[in-house]
């Protein structure tokens, strides 16, 4: 294969990804403005926007053809993996203690018991475990 067609090859798949990237995360700012609750909010700003930064900073990648770049990247997509659950468990800890959730949409609440429990022991009511 010659460099210029692998140099096109490489540009069409950095722009594929690009669009993907950028449709995952046009989904979840989308996700955040129309469902409902907070639950639903939060699952869909964190599941398609990992997802869609793992695309674009890749496409970034293939596009600089840089690999002093990859470390970089790779760090960047490492912190958006790592903090995008951490926020997305303190969100959904946060909106269960206030009570920011409909209770019917929940088909299991292993969390109820121990709530109660945990209030019971420190004659607290927002007291989580």
């Amino acid at each position: 294969m010659s460099p210029d067609v692998f140099d096109t090859v490489l540009t069409w798949v950095a722009a594929v990804l690009m669009v993907l990237g950028s449709a995952l995360s046009l989904g979840a700012a989308i996700g955040l403005l129309r469902f409902p609750d907070l639950l639903t909010r939060m699952h869909a700003a964190t599941k398609p926007q990992v997802l869609g930064s793992l695309l674009l900073l890749t496409a970034v990648g293939l596009q600089w053809r840089a690999w002093s770049l990859v470390p970089l990247l790779a760090v960047a997509w490492i912190f958006q993996l790592l903090t995008a659950p951490v926020s997305a468990h303190m969100v959904g800890r946060a909106g269960y203690r206030t009570k920011h959730y409909d209770r019917s949409d929940l088909s299991v609440d292993e969390l109820e018991d121990v709530v109660a429990r945990v209030e019971r022991e420190h004659g607290t009511d927002d007291a989580t475990p």
